[in-house]
C-alpha cells in the first residue's frame, strides 16, 4: 500500500497534468464519479461534516485496527475532494493518520483551485478525519 505522502504526490502529479482550473475541476468531478456507493442509512445529521457549503457525510469504519470511511456529498466538487481525502487517509491505523504531515496537502495547490468556501469545506473534512482517528487511538 502506498504511503500517505506517495498518495498525495500521486494526486499532485495528476492535477499538474492540467493547465487550467476547469480541467482540474473536471478531474475532481471524475474522482466523484469513481466513489463507492454510499449506504443510505448513514445519510443523516450524525455523520454530516459541518463547515462545508455542500452537504458532506463521512462515516468511520474501524476494523482490524484500521480506519476507513464511507463518504458522500450532494455536490460533485465536494464529493471529488472527499473521495481524494478518503483515498489518501483510509485503510490506515489511527496513529498513522494523526502522525502524518497534513501540510503535505498544500502540494495540491487547492488554495489556487478552490474558492475560500470550498477550501474551508476541505479543511472541515480533514478535521473530521483527524477527529475520527483520534477517537480510535489506543
Amino acid at each position: 500500500m502506498k504511503s500517505i505522502k506517495e498518495k498525495i504526490t500521486y494526486y499532485k502529479e495528476s492535477l499538474d497534468l492540467f493547465d487550467d482550473g476547469m480541467e482540474k475541476y473536471k478531474f475532481l468531478i471524475d474522482q466523484a464519479k469513481n466513489a463507492k456507493r454510499f449506504p443510505e442509512e448513514f445519510r443523516n445529521e450524525t455523520f454530516k461534516v459541518s463547515g462545508c457549503q455542500a452537504q458532506v457525510w463521512l462515516v468511520p469504519i474501524y476494523d482490524n485496527n484500521k480506519l476507513s470511511f464511507h463518504y458522500d456529498s450532494d455536490a460533485f466538487i465536494s464529493k471529488g475532494m472527499i473521495t481524494i481525502l478518503c483515498d489518501i487517509y483510509q485503510n490506515r491505523e489511527p496513529e498513522e493518520i494523526i502522525n502524518s504531515d497534513f501540510t503535505l496537502l498544500n502540494m495540491l495547490d487547492l488554495d489556487i483551485l478552490l474558492t475560500p468556501g470550498r477550501r474551508n469545506g476541505v479543511y472541515s473534512m480533514l478535521e473530521k478525519i483527524k477527529e475520527y482517528a483520534n477517537s480510535y487511538l489506543k
